[in-house]
Order: structure tokens, then C-alpha cells, then sequence
């Protein structure tokens, strides 16, 4: 299968289930966009490599045996920054929160987990998520993939670019008074946010 980065999740996942892709493969031609575009850009400023590596290592075994982890099987994928990942920092880009590492996986994330996706980094958000741009004084300023001049609005802005960037085909992001919507209206790709109380804040 030759590799689309801007292909839908569920086909991907598909793809990795038929074997027409493993998702290790999948997951290093994300990391080499991520190598190639993310420095201009600054979307994900936080990498779980080994453990994600690890973590597709095992996926293409369950494929091998016929065997699924779920929905997103294999699909490699990010999260917001503000989400808390075992042994990740979770900083909301807040300098006095640089050392704060969660213990535990933020409840979204253990749910993307069980459906068996292969979560490989964090995206940037603005200082305390409360800005339609994203730049924090930890992380630094994000970019709009379409004209690095321009801002890819806030607060999942680091989301929204790693998706229109093709670093990743699915992300993680939250939106109380438009975070999702209007980063993904800058950047030329779709967001959804959930009915309120539908996912667990919890971990965030």
C-alpha cells in the first residue's frame, strides 16, 4: 500500500487490520513528516517514540494472529498537550508546571488506547488553553501549515496543524468556546466537538 498521510482513520486502521500496511510502517513515515515539516511548523513538541514503536511492534503481532486491539487498530496518533500521558510532562505551557509529569493516562487517553491506537506525541496549545492562537513561553509558537506568517488559531491549534501537515491522520483536542472549531477552520481540516459531559474530563 503506498502511504496517503492525509487518508481517513478508519481506513488506515482497515488497512493496518487487511495488512496492507503494518502499523510500525505507518508509524515511521508519520515520524519522518514529523521530522520533515514539524520544525517550521512546531505542532508536536513532545515525542513518546520508543513507546510508541513498541507499542506498533506489538500491534503487528495481534495482525499476524489474526487478532484486533480495537476500532483504531495500530493507527498511530496524537493528543493536546493538556492531556495527561503517563511519564509525558503536561504543562497546559505554563512555566511552573515544566516539571509536572503525570503518573497515570488522562481517562481519553486510556480510552484511545483500548481502541488500540499507537499515541506518539503531544501538540501544542497557548498558555493555559485560553487563546484563539498557539504560543506558550515552554513550547513556543505554532504555525499555520498554509503560510507559516499566519497564526492556526487556538486552543488546539498544535492538533489542528499536525493533521493539516499530514504528521498525523487523527488527534486528540478539547474546545469549551471553540478550540477544535476554529483551529480546524484555520487549517483547512475537520473537528468535532462532543456534547458536553459525553467524554470524561478527567486526566485534563
Amino acid at each position: 500500500m503506498s502511504f496517503n498521510p492525509f487518508a481517513p482513520a478508519h481506513k488506515l486502521a482497515a488497512a493496518i487490520r487487511q495488512q496492507k500496511i503494518g502499523s510500525l510502517e505507518l508509524l515511521n513515515a508519520y515520524l519522518q513528516r514529523v521530522e520533515r515539516f514539524n520544525p517550521a511548523l512546531n505542532a508536536i513538541v513532545v515525542l513518546d517514540i520508543d513507546r510508541a514503536k513498541k507499542q506498533a511492534r506489538a500491534t503487528d503481532r495481534m495482525t499476524l494472529r489474526g487478532e484486533s486491539s480495537g476500532p483504531l487498530h495500530g493507527l498511530p496518533m496524537t493528543i493536546k498537550e493538556s492531556f495527561d500521558m503517563r511519564g509525558l510532562p503536561s504543562t497546559w505551557g505554563r512555566l511552573d508546571m515544566q516539571h509536572h509529569v503525570p503518573a497515570t493516562d488522562a481517562d481519553a487517553v486510556k480510552r484511545y488506547r483500548a481502541a488500540g491506537a499507537v499515541i506518539f506525541g503531544k501538540t501544542n496549545v497557548p498558555t493555559m488553553l485560553a487563546d484563539w492562537q498557539t504560543f506558550n513561553p515552554v513550547y513556543g509558537t505554532t504555525n499555520n501549515p498554509w503560510d507559516v506568517s499566519r497564526v492556526p488559531g487556538g486552543s488546539s491549534g498544535g492538533s489542528a496543524v499536525a493533521v493539516s501537515a499530514g504528521m498525523c491522520t487523527a488527534t486528540l483536542g478539547t474546545d469549551t468556546g471553540g478550540s477544535i472549531r476554529q483551529p480546524a477552520s484555520f487549517t483547512g481540516t475537520y473537528g468535532l466537538k462532543p456534547t458536553y459531559g459525553r467524554v470524561s474530563r478527567y486526566g485534563l
